[in-house]
C-alpha cells in the first residue's frame, strides 16, 4: 500500500513551477485567489494540515497555534524572516519551523543599493516629471540637485549576509563602509570589505551620511532606531530600510524629515504593512521619501529559489530527518 502524502496547505500563491512540483510530491491545497487567508480559514488550515506553508503576511500567534490540529508538525515558512510566527510556542507544541535563508541576499542588497541611489539622486521625483508634463523649462544647472554618494559614509545596521552583500556593492560605488552588529564579523571579512566596526550604534549614527537597516526584527531590535537615536543623525543624512518596518520608529522618522532634521528616507518595509503612514505618503509626494511596496526580494529567481528550499525542508522532514533550515531556540 502506498504511503499517504502529507497534506500541505499553502497560504498564498507561489510561482507555477513551485506549485507544480509541490503537487507532484504532496497532497497540496493551494490559494488560487492569492488573497490573504481570513482568521477562520487560517485556523482551519492549522487544524487540518500536516504542513503549513505561510508567508510574511500571515500572523501566526500563540492564539492561532493553540488551534493547531494533532497532525501539524511543520511550518515551512516561505521567506527568511519568522517574526510573524510565534516560534517559541510552536516549538513548545512540537511543531518544527523552517525558513528560506540565503536566497534573498543578492536581490535585497541590490534593492537596498537602488534605494540609496534613488533617494540621493532623486530618481523617483525625476521619473514623474516627464510623464506629468512638468519638464517645460528644460535642463537647468540648479534644478533637481541631489547628493553625490561617492566618498560618503554608509552605516550598516546588521552585518549578516545582506549587510555584507550591501557592503560589497557600496565599496564599488566609492562609499566608506561602517557597521554595527551584535558581534564583530571575522577580521578577514572586515578587511575584505574595508569596513569600520562600531560597538556603539549611537556613535556610528552620529558620524555616517547614509544609514541602512539590514537586521532582523526581534524583540531586541524593535524600534532599534528610536526617536532618540534618529536625532543623532546629521541633518543631511539618509535612512534606508529593506529589513523590517518595526526596526525604525516610523512616526519619529517622519517628524524629523518634516522638520528638516533628517534629509530623506527610502523605505521598502513599514510598521503596519500593508498600511502605510499618511505622513510618509505625504512626504513621498513632496519628494522627501521614496516608498516601495516590500519589493526587496521580488525577483523571479528568488521566488523560485525560496520555493525549492521550502520543498527540500518538507521532504527532509517527512523522511524523518532534520530539515536544513529549521529555526532553533538559540536563533530567536
Amino acid at each position: 500500500m502506498s504511503k499517504r502524502k502529507p497534506l500541505v496547505v499553502v497560504t498564498r500563491r507561489l510561482p507555477d513551477a513551485v506549485e507544480t512540483r509541490m503537487r507532484e510530491l504532496f497532497d497540496v491545497r493551494l490559494n488560487d485567489t492569492d488573497a490573504p487567508l481570513s482568521a477562520e480559514a487560517m485556523a482551519a488550515a492549522l487544524r487540518e494540515a500536516d504542513v503549513l506553508v505561510p508567508t510574511v503576511t500571515d500572523e501566526i500567534d500563540s492564539a492561532l497555534l493553540a488551534q493547531a490540529g494533532p497532525n501539524l508538525r511543520l511550518i515551512a515558512n516561505f521567506g527568511n524572516g519568522v517574526d510573524h510566527i510565534d516560534v517559541g510556542v510552536a516549538l513548545e507544541r512540537g511543531i518544527t519551523v523552517t525558513n528560506t535563508p540565503g536566497v534573498l541576499t543578492e536581490d535585497t542588497a541590490d534593492m537596498t543599493m537602488a534605494l540609496i541611489l534613488a533617494v540621493a539622486r532623486r530618481v523617483a521625483e525625476g521619473a514623474r516629471i516627464i510623464p506629468d508634463d512638468d519638464w517645460t523649462t528644460g535642463w537647468s544647472p540648479t534644478w533637481m540637485l541631489g547628493r553625490r554618494i561617492t566618498g560618503k559614509r554608509l552605516g550598516i545596521v546588521g552585518m549578516g549576509r545582506i549587510g555584507q552583500a550591501l557592503a560589497k556593492r557600496a565599496r564599488a560605488f566609492g562609499l566608506q563602509v561602517h557597521y554595527h552588529n551584535r558581534r564583530r564579523v571575522p577580521a578577514a571579512i572586515e578587511g575584505a570589505l574595508e569596513a569600520t566596526y562600531w560597538e556603539s550604534l549611537d556613535q556610528m549614527l552620529a558620524r555616517v551620511d547614509i544609514v541602512s537597516v539590514n537586521c532582523p526584527h526581534t524583540p531586541a531590535t524593535y524600534h532599534l532606531l528610536s526617536a532618540r537615536r534618529l536625532k543623532l543623525l546629521k541633518p543631511e543624512a539618509i535612512v534606508v530600510n529593506t529589513a523590517r518596518g518595526e526596526v525604525i520608529d516610523e512616526n519619529a522618522l517622519a517628524r524629523l524629515i518634516e522638520a528638516g532634521d533628517v534629509s530623506a528616507a527610502g523605505l521598502d518595509v513599514f510598521e503596519q504593512e500593508p498600511a502605510v503612514s499618511p505622513r510618509l505618503v505625504k512626504l513621498a509626494r513632496q519628494g522627501k521619501v521614496v516608498l516601495l511596496p516590500h519589493m526587496g526580494s521580488a525577483t523571479h529567481e528568488s521566488r523560485i529559489d525560496m520555493g525549492e528550499k521550502v520543498i527540500i525542508n518538507i521532504r527532509t522532514f517527512m523522511d524523518g530527518h532534520r530539515p536544513p533550515d529549521r529555526i532553533l531556540p538559540s536563533m530567536l
